[in-house]
């Protein structure tokens, strides 16, 4: 469970930033936005796994 959570975090990380990268080429604040809290998001779970692995 542990690898294939942190493959989605990252594949989220990866598609956050690509939206945040197209968001500020198109000037498109909303999108850019939505980039960044994507990859916020991504990286709180990541550390959370992080945090599970290290009670293992």
């Amino acid at each position: 469970m542990g690898a294939d959570d942190k493959v989605k975090n990252k594949a989220d990380e990866v598609a956050g930033k690509a939206k945040e990268t197209w968001g500020k080429v198109t000037d498109d604040e909303r999108l850019e936005a939505e980039g960044k809290g994507q990859q916020t998001s991504a990286n709180l779970k990541q550390a959370g796994e992080d945090v599970k692995d290290a009670f293992r």
